[in-house]
């Protein structure tokens, strides 16, 4: 199959054939395994380390109008210690910020580990020419982003016109390039699932996205509902095993979006693992975007450990 693959987006026609001969998705199938895996029930040691584990998952977000350089400083003073009263509490895996606040995000991060990361392409609508979305790219990397979260063009992509998806994903990993750096920033592709009404679609999505070169799926900008849903996020899972299989190439996956309980984040950790294995259960390969959870896993975290709640005012607010 990696020999046909090649020639999959040789034209519109062909790659339209290839995405719309991948298997339908079982709207009820998906929705009932992702009700069933959710109901599993996690307790004591294994509850922590998930909790750990899902704190060294997330990127935490700020994407609004009215930050300020002073916002993103404090957000990555807790990206790097989350609960400055407790230093076991593991780092996040990155902060995400618009592409003028990456410079700020990377000084105020210096060498901790933690990734910056940057949405690009005329965030959150994907719609722009193709030029303003190479240099919104390029302007982010340029100043450090070790990620960029693109947007697909979701009116594109619902009008058939894959060959220009595909292009400008393309397109877009190669302004994630930097000299010096042989891989470059990482390339997150958001699909922006809500808007894509079908499974089928999210998963014809994935499969385009992976084909034309992202290293991370993402569910959604957090902008539109419904977002990361479990049911959404296991077709995504399905979609980057099977891409795996056919290709010898591993691809990340990102949920964004209405994740924001201790108990959403385990739930998806399960999806992970019941689906695509434990190899995927790495901040490398699976993340959590969300602004509000890592508050609640913090809260959490420290009611394993003492036997009662700090409150929700304990924590700084985001």
């Amino acid at each position: 199959m990696t020999t046909s693959l090649a020639d999959v987006a040789a034209s519109n026609v062909t790659l339209r054939a290839f995405l719309h001969g991948l298997p339908g998705v079982d709207r009820v199938g998906a929705d009932q395994r992702a009700a069933t895996l959710g109901t599993r029930s996690i307790k004591t040691t294994a509850k922590a380390e998930a909790i750990d584990l899902a704190i060294r998952m997330v990127d935490l977000t700020t994407l609004e109008g009215a930050d300020t350089p002073g916002k993103v400083r404090a957000m990555c003073a807790k990206a790097v210690r989350p609960d400055p009263g407790d230093p076991t509490v593991p780092k996040v895996a990155a902060v995400c910020v618009y592409p003028d606040l990456v410079a700020q995000a990377v000084g105020a991060l210096g060498g901790s580990g933690v990734k910056v990361a940057s949405v690009a392409t005329a965030f959150p609508s994907g719609r722009s020419s193709l030029d303003v979305k190479i240099a919104d790219t390029a302007f982010a990397v340029a100043a450090g982003a070790d990620e960029i979260d693109m947007v697909i063009d979701r009116g594109a992509f619902l009008a058939g016109d894959y060959l220009k998806v595909f292009e400008e994903i393309s397109a877009i990993k190669a302004a994630c390039g930097r000299a010096g750096d042989e891989q470059g920033a990482h390339l997150k592709v958001i699909l922006e699932t809500g808007e894509l009404s079908t499974y089928d679609n999210v998963r014809r999505a994935s499969w385009l996205a992976m084909l034309a070169g992202a290293d991370f799926i993402k569910t959604s900008t957090g902008k539109v509902q419904p977002a990361a849903t479990p049911p959404v996020t296991l077709v995504m899972l399905e979609a980057v095993r099977d891409f795996l299989a056919a290709t010898g190439r591993k691809v990340g996956v990102k949920p964004a979006g209405g994740i924001r309980t201790t108990k959403d984040a385990i739930k998806m950790l399960v999806l992970v693992n019941e689906t695509v294995g434990e190899g995927w259960l790495s901040p490398d390969w699976f993340r959590l975007g969300a602004s509000t959870l890592l508050n609640d896993l913090l809260m959490q975290r420290q009611k394993m450990a003492t036997g009662r709640y700090a409150g929700p005012d304990y924590f700084t607010l985001d």
